[in-house]
């Protein structure tokens, strides 16, 4: 049986209202705690991430590109857009609003536990995004490499 790679997404962009359902919700796709890039979260602290990536986006689009499943793994790549309507965590720091619309390419690859995804190995476009809403600015190289 394929992972419902969709129902993901949409848990993320579309959390529920409530804390304990949200959490619900989380737990019925997620171990509790999962392993994120080498840390454990809760399945609380996934509804707090869900809450803020939410918070910092508007009028979220979700397109999957690829998906590879075999192993106990599912190598997802995909794209999100949305208006930058509030602070955007990055590696690089807090973002506030620019109005602007940003697109994270993102690639995870999960590891299935019993159906569940019990770690995820997770990379983010953050410069290509911090670029686009006009959060940093890539210094131009001069003709010639130098």
């Amino acid at each position: 049986m394929a992972f419902d790679v969709d129902r993901l997404l949409r848990l993320w962009s579309e959390p529920p209202a409530d804390d304990a359902a949200a959490a619900a919700a989380f737990g019925e796709l997620y171990t509790d705690p999962v392993t994120v890039n080498g840390a454990p979260v809760t399945a609380a602290g996934l509804v707090v991430r869900a809450r803020a990536l939410r918070a910092a986006l508007d009028q979220v689009e979700r397109e999957v590109l690829d998906v590879v499943e075999g192993g106990g793994k599912v190598a997802v790549a995909f794209r999100l857009r949305g208006r930058h309507s509030g602070t955007l965590s990055t590696s690089a720091g807090p973002v506030p609003a620019t109005g602007a619309v940003v697109e994270l390419r993102v690639i995870d690859v999960l590891t299935l536990t019993d159906g569940r995804i019990s770690d995820i190995w997770m990379v983010a476009d953050e410069l290509g995004a911090l670029v686009g809403i006009g959060a940093v600015r890539v210094a131009a190289v001069p003709a010639g490499g130098g």
